[in-house]
């Protein structure tokens, strides 16, 4: 419990000036170091061509962000392939298989970092250091530059001419600015921060090729063993604070070169939280509606308090000594309870790195990451939680608009027929792919190489899909998930997870920006009040968790019920 209130306590000490610089720094507003900060930023912008102080329509800036995914994506593909003929491979790492690495480059690019390959064992320094860490200082600040451009849009864009205010395309942002100035700004020097912090504690941070020990278990097969070394601390620094999950090492910071100590495990854990609170705090800034940030913030916190208070209890009846098996998979040195308190903010963020195995958590304890999954806007990935919560914003404006008989409106634009259709269709979307591809995957044994044919099974393979969907990462494993078909129908759940949930937002938002505001009255629906709160809260649950029910009842209910049988 002193770890659960203090990683609170230091998240929200911490996020409140951090949202504050950040709205600041997505404003362009001028700042100390802009001299500073204008001799790398100037630079990238010249080598773009781009002016950042041009505006664009919703539609230029999904364009922009469509293309430069594109181009990352390409260059990141062919590295991955090539990596055995590229520099900075002292391990001699062979070239990866290209189904394996279009996973790996789809899942780093959407902000994923699901990982079917073994961490060091399979990825050169290079492709490290490059592909794979670029991607993750990349991608969040992308998430991040979708949700400002929608925020504009909801509160009202410039508009390119006013007399075809019902036609124009409102002014949402430079796309470009709006990725290279967080980047430059605000990730980088706190990545910088915690890299030094978690070396300090001996996480690696070297090019060397490692040393080679000789087991104490020593036999002719296995003479000599190779430790893997090589630039840890910077790549866990911006694989925690970015919402990127995965791990130089396969079991992420369960390893102990990756998490030595107790206070490598607080800052990691910290990490998790820190951004994702610091965007909840930014809102009102941004906007200049302080009360809409109490709205996001005391929302999200009551959710996570819930999630992880949950996570906690229950994976707390498994290190009594009566039930001393259900330790396995858990490291040791931190124990069920802070194991289960990473598994619960690791699923609220989109991260999904691990200090201990999922697969091996208690089922009613498994059941809080795949629930914090599928609502996705506890807290979320940067950038990509707001804009999910600024969707149940919506679709809870147009259900209250209905119960009270008015045109639904939310900040005095009215939510039309075009807008809801296009929230219908994000909101189905994510039953039909999750559903869709588990059945097909349970249905055929043959492709899912699963290690557990009973309840915790069908667990698996949904968590597996419904981690891609939601851009985590984190896995119950038990798969053979280095197939074609997982490396394929993954890519594919991926895609599908990522690029409809930030792009239909903004067009949503570049909708209600060409619609005349209207000033509020005494009939309009309050918003920023803890009844809609609550109101809120209550469609979450209903469209992400009782439409998919069965499937947890069939999974990790089924499953605590089977254990608790025995």
């Amino acid at each position: 419990m002193t770890e659960f209130l203090l990683v609170f306590a230091l998240a929200i000490a911490l996020g409140w000036p951090l949202g504050r610089y950040l709205a600041a720094v997505m404003r362009g507003a001028p700042m100390r170091g802009d001299r500073l900060f204008g001799l790398i930023e100037r630079p990238l912008y010249r080598l773009l061509g781009v002016d950042p102080a041009q505006g664009m329509g919703w539609k230029g800036y999904a364009k922009a962000f469509l293309l430069s995914n594109l181009v990352l994506g390409v260059v990141v593909w062919v590295v991955l392939m090539t990596q055995a003929w590229l520099p900075l491979n002292p391990n001699d790492i062979p070239n990866m298989r290209w189904d394996l690495a279009l996973h790996t480059m789809v899942s780093f690019l959407t902000n994923t970092n699901q990982q079917h390959y073994s961490g060091q064992a399979q990825l050169s320094y290079l492709a490290h250091a490059s592909a794979i860490v670029g991607l993750q200082v990349i991608t969040p600040m992308m998430g991040l530059a979708l949700v400002a451009a929608t925020l504009r849009g909801l509160f009202g864009g410039r508009e390119k001419d006013a007399a075809t205010n019902t036609n124009s395309d409102a002014d949402v942002g430079n796309y470009w600015a709006d990725v290279i100035r967080p980047t430059v700004r605000f990730l980088l020097p706190l990545c910088l921060v915690w890299s030094l912090a978690l070396t300090s504690q001996g996480v690696p941070a070297t090019l060397d090729g490692g040393p080679v020990a000789t087991p104490i278990d020593a036999s002719a097969e296995m003479a000599e063993q190779k430790i893997a070394l090589g630039p840890v601390s910077p790549m866990v620094a911006v694989k925690q604070l970015g919402t990127n999950g995965g791990g130089w090492y396969g079991p992420n910071s369960a390893v102990p070169l990756e998490n030595p100590t107790p206070f490598s495990n607080l800052l990691e854990t910290l990490a998790l939280i820190l951004i994702p609170v610091s965007i909840a705090f930014m809102v009102g800034s941004f906007t200049g509606r302080r009360k809409f940030t109490a709205l996001v913030f005391g929302t999200m916190l009551t959710m996570s308090l819930v999630s992880a208070g949950t996570a906690v209890w229950s994976e707390s009846l498994s290190g009594t000594s009566s039930d001393i098996a259900l330790m396995e998979g858990k490291e040791v040195r931190f124990g069920a309870a802070p194991s289960a308190l990473w598994a619960a903010f690791t699923t609220q963020t989109s991260n999904g790195s691990v200090n201990a195995m999922h697969d091996s958590l208690a089922p009613l304890t498994g059941l809080v990451p795949i629930s914090n999954m599928l609502v996705n806007s506890i807290w979320g990935g940067i950038g990509c939680g707001l804009q999910q919560f600024l969707v149940y914003l919506l679709l809870s404006v147009f259900l209250a608009g209905l119960m009270t008989g008015r045109t639904p409106e939310l900040f005095g634009r009215k939510i039309e027929a075009h807008e809801v259709k296009l929230l219908a269709a994000l909101v189905l979307l994510q039953p039909l792919a999750l559903l869709g591809f588990t059945a097909i995957t349970l249905a055929v044994p043959s492709i899912t190489g699963n290690s557990n044919p009973e309840f915790h099974g069908i667990s698996q393979v949904f968590y597996e899909y419904v981690s891609a969907f939601a851009n985590n990462g984190s896995g119950f494993e038990g798969l053979g998930d280095a197939t074609y078909w997982w490396n394929l129908s993954a890519s594919l759940m991926l895609a599908l997870g990522r690029y409809p949930a930030l792009i239909i937002p903004l067009a949503i938002a570049g909708s209600l920006a060409r619609k005349r505001a209207t000033p509020e009255g005494p009939g309009t629906l309050k918003v920023e009040t803890p009844t809609f709160a609550l109101t809120l809260i209550a469609v979450v649950v209903i469209l992400t968790l009782l439409q998919f029910m069965p499937v947890l009842v069939l999974g990790p209910v089924a499953d605590h019920l089977a254990l608790s049988a025995l």
